[in-house]
């Protein structure tokens, strides 16, 4: 039997209706029935062999074969709008590869994070940040591949997804030169001079919170924060002394700018890079993530919205 060729028609309707992400709208705006573009999409999915969308309520929401066909889609009619940079010799062709992280986590880890794809021609970063559920969200819609956090997410969630732990950084106390006396014991710098910590939810909070108890410490706190860039800038205000990850402040650190208590702290924070257990994962990922450490991943198997009928 001969293998029919892609209608590419049906591709552009699909493209179409997965950008606005309605089909009624999507049918007003190319002056079409609802039912006749339902037919197109209809066809594309046998085409294919896959189901392209899925309704929860109202709305459309991608299956993973519609993420994988959208992408393609993207490329191929992107090809069209880019005919005058072939004729300069370029090839615009990229992969794409979409990260989320918590608004809080820190730049530097980010950065460190996505480094072996920044800068590739032929890679397309696109990162955003959110809260922990909108992340969560995003990744069980497949609007995202991958999710940088420094917990890892709650069990209760339907999607199955895979935890890899990237990163662990060591915790310290930070502060100016002419504030902070690296020499003065740990304990009589709490007690003498102004802090500046994390809320009481972020999970390196709770872990000082837990350390000063077993000292008997009550420190001056001056100002909690949930964004590690701002404790950055007031340590770096003479504000009072941070409790950050070293990492935030590596480059204070090595221009001396900032300077760390010498006493070691007991506290560390984890990163961790969460992903979906797909079928067709985005190539990227193995580049991004160490996955030949398997005491680093962890798998957390929920069941599907299926198995629970």
């Amino acid at each position: 039997m001969k293998r029919m060729n892609l209608n590419y028609h049906h591709l552009r309707y699909f493209w179409a209706v997965a950008h606005d992400g309605n089909l009624t709208r999507t049918a007003k705006r190319l002056n079409l029935s609802q039912s006749a573009l339902s037919v197109q999409i209809k066809a594309l999915e046998e085409r294919l062999g896959h189901s392209l969308f899925e309704r929860r309520g109202r709305q459309l929401f991608l299956t993973e074969v519609g993420r994988v066909a959208l992408d393609h889609a993207d490329s191929i009619f992107a090809t069209g709008q880019e005919l005058l940079a072939t004729l300069e010799g370029a090839d615009r062709k990229k992969k794409i590869i979409r990260v989320g992280a918590l608004a809080t986590l820190s730049r530097n880890f980010q950065i460190g994070f996505l480094r072996p794809v920044l800068g590739r021609k032929d890679v397309e970063v696109i990162l955003t940040s959110g809260s922990p559920r909108e992340l969560i969200q995003g990744l069980e819609t497949l609007r995202l591949d991958v999710i940088l956090m420094n917990r890892e997410p709650l069990v209760d969630n339907l999607a199955p997804y895979v935890v890899h732990r990237v990163d662990e950084q060591d915790i310290g106390l930070v502060g100016t030169p002419t504030r902070l006396n690296s020499a003065q014991p740990l304990a009589e710098l709490l007690h003498d001079q102004p802090v500046i910590l994390p809320t009481s939810t972020n999970a390196v909070r709770v872990a000082f919170d837990a350390f000063i108890t077993r000292l008997n410490i009550q420190p001056n706190v001056i100002a909690e924060v949930d964004d590690m860039a701002m404790m950055r800038l007031l340590a770096r205000e003479d504000i009072g002394l941070a409790l950050v990850p070293l990492i935030v402040v590596q480059d204070e650190l090595e221009s001396g700018r900032l300077v760390r208590v010498a006493e070691h702290l007991p506290i560390t924070e984890t990163f961790y890079a969460v992903i979906m257990d797909r079928q067709f994962p985005n190539h990227l990922l193995s580049q991004l993530l160490n996955v030949e450490n398997k005491d680093n991943e962890k798998a957390i198997k929920n069941q599907s919205k299926a198995d629970r009928r």
